[in-house]
């Protein structure tokens, strides 16, 4: 084979295997002791997949635990640097990946981090994930900015037409009704708005704010934190973690957990976990 020959051979060959590449994925797998979860890391936040499943691959999260559980909010893990009892100082973390098409739906998987405080380039915790639950939300709910909201209220009340207004305000704080307030305030929304010219509304897709209506989801997380993967199969095993009976919010019977990964194709991926890979522009 001549010179020419040969550098063609091995074009080909790498042309083959980048191919052969891109047409698989990795399924993860979370094994706890109320089964199993299995999940996909999206391709769009590569420094968190590449992250996660060296961690798994490598046996780091095997013998962690769910450490934090919330019913009706998410359930926390991996805490690997604990476990490795590396000083809290020298903890690595991750640039944010956040996306506007990944939002906080039920079984999503997102990064821990600090707060903004300490924290205001929102940098992911190195190993610490948590797994959505939520709730379902109504399409005015879901959409509503509240902190913007709840600044413009006080301004609002302050109008002498508003004087009505500013007396129900106050007996529903003073009463702790607080389902009653927020719906006073959403009753209220575009005519503070239009009154103040101010937006006090979130912009989601059609799509997701279906999915919230209709799987639920903690979306007062979106765009603050990185979503970088999603169950595929055992939401159940997610809701009994979150069920789990807790003492500041660590279950009293630890929920401890081992981490595999298997690579398959994408196509053996969408045809067994209904899974929809995103048509790339």
């Amino acid at each position: 084979m001549n010179q020419k020959m040969r550098i063609l051979f091995f074009f080909l060959l790498a042309l083959s295997f980048s191919a052969c590449g891109k047409d698989k994925d990795y399924v993860v797998t979370i094994s706890t002791r109320h089964g199993e979860i299995k999940a996909i890391l999206f391709d769009d936040t590569p420094v968190h997949k590449e992250n996660f499943l060296d961690l798994a691959e490598s046996g780091r999260f095997d013998s962690t635990q769910f450490h934090r559980v919330i019913q009706g909010f998410m359930v926390q893990g991996g805490d690997v640097f604990t476990k490795e009892a590396l000083p809290y100082q020298n903890w690595p973390t991750l640039p944010a990946e956040i996306r506007r098409n990944h939002v906080h739906t039920k079984g999503m998987i997102a990064a821990a981090r600090e707060g903004d405080d300490s924290n205001p380039q929102k940098r992911s915790n190195g190993s610490q994930f948590y797994i959505v639950q939520g709730r379902t939300y109504a399409e005015q709910e879901l959409t509503t900015d509240f902190t913007a909201l709840q600044k413009a209220v006080f301004q609002y009340m302050q109008l002498e037409s508003q004087k009505q207004m500013k007396e129900e305000y106050t007996r529903l704080y003073q009463e702790g009704k607080m389902d009653s307030l927020t719906q006073l305030l959403l009753s209220k929304r575009d005519d503070i708005a239009k009154t103040l010219s101010l937006k006090l509304t979130k912009d989601y897709s059609p799509a997701q704010i279906k999915a919230y209506a209709e799987v639920g989801g903690t979306p007062h997380l979106d765009f603050e934190y990185t979503v970088f993967g999603q169950v595929l199969q055992g939401l159940d095993v997610v809701d009994k973690i979150a069920a789990e009976k807790t003492v500041r919010e660590v279950p009293l019977e630890p929920v401890i957990m081992k981490i595999t990964v298997e690579k398959m194709s994408r196509k053996k991926i969408e045809k067994e976990f209904g899974y929809v890979y995103p048509v790339v522009q």
